[in-house]
């Protein structure tokens, strides 16, 4: 029962309209509102005063009074005040959709104890939260909507750790069009803002921190969502939480929902903004004037593509652990992109619609299920772009790793590296040899490499290297290392190889540049 309480009672934001017709506002309609809203609630809940809905004009007032919820809590564990009722207003259109708005403040504070019994104080406010939208009962969620909250302050303070955040505004957008096609998905596009966020923390175990940034903004765009299936699925698993085991009809009736929404989507992209982003405490000060995330996953569903990066801009790092003669070495700008090609979700999809959902999934599963997503378990792992650029060096690499999610034995790489201004690199490691003599073997190791490099029409440094299946490695087309034996595992070499004898080939000479 509690975890259908908890659960439904996070759907109340769903706002589970019936279907409106643009009927006259009357108390009927009211209560008929309200008979949508809890339906999913224990009746003891649902008749409890959590939600009243009242004419008002042209449109209906929802009231949320969420202190409701917490009448029977243990006020020795839990307690909040400030936990007023607010409310939204909703209008139904001729459409059948609903206008919904609301303009809201909140502040509250209270206390509870953890599983260790550990008191926690905390306080959570928001000046002004106003927010309008369309929303639409055939997927219980907005079609479009925007959202702003100003004044944000959240803290709590325990024995150990205090926390204090504060948000000068946020604003939220939301729009959404019905995916081509024609088969009933919706695309959604949404994007976001924060000014100046602060956070502090300190506790016991360590020194205060403070975070900032100056604005953090997000992008995010989703297409093909199956929402009508996903919406049958919430309903579903809500109906069905309290039973041990489904019966033969439920377990076909959620696997032709599931089916049906295959694939969950057609594609996903977000990114993550952070500007003039800085991190202090006693040990100094870093940040970097830009940091960036992004997030894509696109293609048909048996070869979709997952990719995932990082970056960051003028990166800056004040702090006297950092001897000031490895400054130059610290990177200023630095990216990495990864992506994952070919996932066969479509065969995925397959191995779960012939699971028993009532059994209890063999130990295997979870390998085969890997083996369908990668296509026999072959896993490609592609490198478009990391590069890293500090006073002294300036790299950049692209590649790909071949191999199996069975093993780490079967693999193969390609690999693209350039290197700018080679000399000034070499030069400041030999710089820094001068007080740490261990780093010659670096500078010599350098100089190595080097020999092995070939010049691009910009000036760059490259080098192509190819690792085979079978261990043999090549530089720029020159094999630097022959196959495995037949008892050596691929990319380890055995005691002789690293100490050739006179029936063996040393190392080749580094090629001279062209």
């Amino acid at each position: 029962m509690r975890l259908k309480l908890v659960t439904a009672t996070s759907l109340l934001a769903l706002c589970l309209f019936t279907s409106a017709d643009g009927a006259e506002i009357n108390q009927d309609g009211a209560n008929a509102v309200k008979e949508t809203l809890t339906k999913l609630l224990p009746e003891e809940l649902a008749k409890s005063g959590l939600i009243t809905v009242n004419p008002a004009g042209t449109r209906y007032e929802i009231i949320y009074d969420l202190a409701k919820l917490l009448v029977k809590a243990d006020p020795a564990t839990f307690t909040i005040n400030g936990l007023t009722p607010f409310s939204m207003f909703a209008t139904p259109l001729d459409s059948g959709l609903w206008n919904v708005e609301g303009d809201n403040k909140f502040n509250v504070s209270g206390h509870f104890k953890g599983a260790d019994q550990k008191p926690t104080d905390f306080a959570y406010s928001i000046a002004s939260l106003v927010y309008t939208g369309v929303f639409d009962p055939a997927i219980s969620y907005l079609r479009s909507g925007t959202f702003a909250a100003k004044d944000i302050k959240i803290s709590s303070k325990s024995e150990t750790e205090e926390v204090h955040a504060t948000i000068a505004s946020m604003d939220q957008k939301l729009s959404s069009t019905d995916s081509a096609g024609g088969n009933g998905r919706v695309d959604f596009v949404g994007s976001g803002s924060m000014s100046d966020f602060v956070e502090q923390v300190s506790g016991l175990q360590m020194p205060p921190v403070e975070i900032r940034s100056g604005s953090i903004n997000v992008e995010a765009k989703v297409n093909g969502l199956p929402a009508k299936q996903i919406r049958e699925m919430v309903f579903f698993v809500l109906e069905h939480l309290e039973e041990k085991e489904l019966s033969p009809e439920n377990s076909d009736k959620i696997k032709g929902i599931v089916k049906e929404a295959f694939p969950l989507l057609t594609s996903f992209s977000e990114t993550i903004g952070v500007n003039n982003l800085t991190i202090s405490s006693e040990m100094g000060k870093g940040g970097a004037k830009a940091f960036g995330y992004n997030l894509a996953i696109d293609g048909p569903s048996d070869a979709m593509r997952f990719g995932f990066g990082m970056n960051a801009q003028e990166i800056s790092l004040d702090t006297p652990l950092m001897p000031a003669n490895y400054s130059a070495f610290m990177p200023t700008n630095l990216d990495f992109q990864l992506a994952l090609p070919n996932l066969n979700f479509a065969s995925l999809g397959d191995a779960l619609m012939a699971l028993d959902f009532n059994d209890k999934a063999p130990e295997t599963s979870g390998e085969e299920m890997a083996k369908k997503l990668f296509r026999d378990g072959r896993l490609t792992v592609e490198f478009p772009k990391i590069s890293a650029k500090s006073e002294v060096y300036d790299i950049d690499m692209t590649g790909k790793i071949e191999g199996r999610v069975d093993t780490e034995k079967d693999y193969s790489m390609e690999a693209t590296i350039f290197a700018r201004d080679l000399d000034k690199t070499i030069a400041a490691v030999q710089e820094l040899a001068k007080t740490d003599p261990d780093l010659n073997q670096v500078s010599f190791g350098i100089m190595m490499v080097k020999g092995f490099a070939k010049t691009d029409a910009d000036g760059r440094s490259r080098w192509d290297i190819s690792v085979s299946r079978d261990g043999s490695v090549a530089v720029n087309g020159q094999q630097i290392k022959g196959p495995d034996g037949p008892d050596q595992a691929p990319g380890l070499e055995t005691d002789q190889e690293q100490e050739p004898d006179q029936g063996q080939d040393a190392l080749p000479a580094p090629p001279q540049q062209p």
